[in-house]
């Protein structure tokens, strides 16, 4: 069976992760099976190592949850917590210390659900701050799984993961600064193409012009892949009639409570609908306009909220929802959005039934 069948198997769990309030009983539902998935058999010790001891300086005797060994060397360490914890900075100070005194080059901090790998590209034997690699699994797509994948029995090697860890890296960094190019064009960025689209002196009128431009044919871009993106999901469910299709891209807004849907709405709620797509059929996202917001729902069910778009004021925000609480996040452009993808999908998971 494939690596995606099989951790499709433990998605379920990890959609009701929160009723697992133990790191034992996360471990046992989620880190284990998720393991033994990768290729390693929980129970030969041998292999797979509870309650590794790594004596530190002064401190002896401490312990982490598991440690991975291949070909009869520590490989990987493993810091398990309860599910829904979060996995913040402050978590990692028992993995930076183990890091440190064992022959591993990698080492990972888990809830179950979501899984944080580290390496040392920044320092030799000192854990990097950020992990290189993040899993969730409650949201990931098919290069999530290769990566992943990269980490089994089957397939570990250190310099091929290094080399992968050294790219994600630099794509993170890359993708931070085409986002920020993206909401405000550097000078640099606006004297590169419009030297390569006028032919005239670059005045600091023209370079002014050519920063909004640059803006809004970004903006042009994105709009095109997302409506691309929405007729490639069309396609994955065999929504063929013309009629649905044109609802579905440019869907009517629904009866309104007082306000009129302006296009640039529509684009944050295409945005959306193209992030939701990842998880459900996108029909099932609609957009309802209100007075002073525009309310992106699963359903149909005002009870069921995504997130909701406020636009017109001085100000551009989008309302994040966690656990039906929302949380009003400021945004520069329509683009941003994309940046809260996965609040979004958290938000949507709430809605879906559990089983």
């Amino acid at each position: 069976m494939s690596i995606d069948a099989e951790i499709q198997k433990i998605k379920a769990k990890a959609e009701a992760a929160n009723q697992l309030l133990t790191e034992e009983a996360t471990k046992f539902s989620l880190v284990m099976p998720i393991l033994n998935i990768l290729g390693y058999n929980v129970f030969d010790h041998t292999v797979v190592i509870p309650e590794f001891t790594a004596d530190v300086g002064i401190k002896k005797g401490e312990k982490v949850d598991f440690a991975i060994k291949i070909a009869s060397k520590i490989a990987i360490l493993i810091e398990a917590k309860s599910a829904g914890t979060d996995l913040s900075q402050a978590h990692a100070g028992q993995l930076f210390r183990y890091f440190s005194v064992t022959e591993a080059r990698f080492s990972c901090l888990t809830n179950g659900v979501q899984w944080w790998f580290f390496t040392d590209l920044d320092n030799k034997n000192k854990m990097d701050d950020k992990p290189f690699f993040r899993f969730d699994l409650r949201n990931y797509d098919a290069s999530d799984l290769s990566e992943l994948e990269k980490f089994s029995a089957a397939q570990f090697s250190i310099d091929g993961i290094l080399s992968a860890a050294s790219d994600l890296k630099f794509r993170s960094l890359i993708a931070d600064q085409v986002r920020l190019e993206m909401s405000s064009p550097s000078d640099d960025l606006v004297k590169l193409i419009a030297k390569r689209v006028h032919s005239g002196n670059m005045t600091a009128d023209v370079k002014a012009r050519f920063s909004t431009l640059l803006t809004e044919a970004f903006r042009d871009v994105v709009r095109e892949q997302v409506r691309q993106s929405l007729s490639n999901a069309l396609a994955r469910s065999d929504v063929n009639s013309p009629s649905i299709q044109s609802n579905l891209i440019t869907p009517s807004p629904l009866p309104s409570t007082g306000g009129e849907t302006t296009e640039e709405e529509m684009d944050g709620f295409r945005i959306i609908r193209a992030i939701s797509a990842q998880s459900v059929d996108p029909k099932r996202i609609v957009i309802r306009d209100a007075a002073s917001y525009c309310a992106v729902l699963f359903d149909d069910n005002n009870r069921k909220p995504i997130a909701r778009l406020y636009l017109n004021g001085s100000k551009k925000r989008i309302g994040l929802f966690k656990d039906k609480i929302e949380e009003k996040v400021d945004i520069n452009s329509i683009e941003e959005i994309y940046k809260y993808s996965k609040q979004i999908l958290e938000a949507l998971v709430e809605h879906m039934p559990k089983d």
